[in-house]
């Protein structure tokens, strides 16, 4: 996939403050079009909390956010909706509704946002739930639904809004091990049709595979930052390389035992 040099998403110097500890201290990053950038780094690191400054479901302290070249005003609540129907979001645990199938899931943004009629939201939102291969379970609950299935449908929620950049925290985390590779493999095709991403992950292999970009934070500081092969080359003396060997050692640890 070819990226452009244009950043679609620039975010500078971003620090937070919270219970009197700094979550986030100053912390940069471009996503050009078509790119995925992944963070990394162990829990507690700030990558949740600087996902959703970016999003501005927690304001920031400090710094600014660019969307195609246009700077964020926080302070104006009608260009902050309208950024954040640009800017779609991805939770660990869905943050689906309940009371609502899978189609109404995602057509009710299209509706109450977007201004959609309800059969033009639903044909929407069937279109949408296709491509995440849900088009048999458009009609079910979340209740009826595997964790998978429901981080499908708050993947194609966040596409019906046709969003310049999508925000992934940690998408498979709550899943149980045989629900990852479902979910995954929507990410990878969105990512290989040109998609734009900021995904929070604790999988490498997929990392290694599809990131333009690893950003390694720790302490609420991106530390290292570099393309996956140089972060993660063999012997690599890098942050980076020695999170992921342990991770990798918990990994067989958990098998062996």
């Amino acid at each position: 996939m070819t990226t452009s040099s244009q950043p679609v998403l620039r975010v500078q110097g971003i620090s937070k403050t919270l219970g009197g500890k700094d979550i986030l201290k100053d912390c940069s990053l471009d996503v050009n079009r078509g790119e995925l950038k992944v963070l990394i780094g162990p829990s507690g690191a700030g990558k949740s909390t600087l996902l959703q400054c970016i999003n501005c479901l927690i304001p920031p302290d400090a710094g600014g956010i660019w969307l195609e070249g246009m700077p964020l005003d926080m302070r104006n609540k009608q260009k902050l909706c309208a950024f954040r129907a640009q800017v779609g979001m991805i939770f660990q645990d869905f943050n689906l509704f309940d009371h609502l199938t899978a189609e109404e899931n995602v057509a009710i943004a299209l509706r109450k946002v977007r201004k959609f009629s309800a059969g033009e939201a639903a044909r929407r939102a069937q279109e949408e739930l296709a491509r995440v291969g849900l088009s048999r379970r458009a009609m079910l609950y979340p209740a009826q639904l595997s964790g998978g299935q429901k981080q499908r449908v708050a993947i194609a929620r966040a596409l019906a809004m046709d969003p310049k950049v999508i925000l992934l925290d940690e998408p498979t985390s709550a899943l149980d091990p045989e629900l990852v590779g479902e979910v995954l493999a929507v990410i990878r095709d969105l990512a290989r049709g040109g998609m734009t991403m900021v995904m929070a992950t604790h999988q490498m292999d997929f990392a290694r595979a599809l990131a333009n970009e690893i950003l390694f934070m720790e302490r609420g500081v991106i530390i290292e930052r570099g393309a996956p092969a140089a972060l993660l080359a063999p012997g690599a003396a890098t942050r980076t390389q020695d999170f992921c060997t342990r991770l990798l050692d918990l990994d067989v640890e958990d098998v062996s035992s």
